[in-house]
């Protein structure tokens, strides 16, 4: 089972970890919710050093579970997360249901 640590005020403001890998992450203050890059999480879950190939992986693993009706698309929303390049494209987001990726992903 995988955890999320440290406690969110104990790290940096755009980053997690997640099984020893930084996770993208956004703060909604209006909301009081962490949104999580679902990309960052299924490059983890997946072993891929590629960030490019993992998002090929999760847009067709998406494309799969809307056809099925999976709620979990649903939850996920596309939020602007700085990347590895500096820019700011936007990107899908989950809050705590990303956990659910570990049964799909792998």
């Amino acid at each position: 089972m995988s955890v999320w640590y440290p406690h969110p005020t104990a790290m940096p403001a755009h980053s997690a970890l997640f099984e020893g890998h930084a996770i993208r992450r956004t703060y909604d203050e209006a909301t009081d919710t962490w949104w999580f890059s679902v990309v960052d999480i299924v490059q983890v879950l997946t072993q891929q050093p590629d960030p490019n190939t993992a998002r090929k992986y999760w847009n067709k693993l998406k494309q799969r579970l809307r056809e099925e009706g999976s709620q979990l698309v649903t939850n996920c929303h596309q939020l602007e997360m700085t990347a590895a390049d500096g820019k700011e494209p936007e990107t899908d987001c989950g809050r705590k249901e990303v956990k659910r990726l570990q049964n799909v992903t792998v």
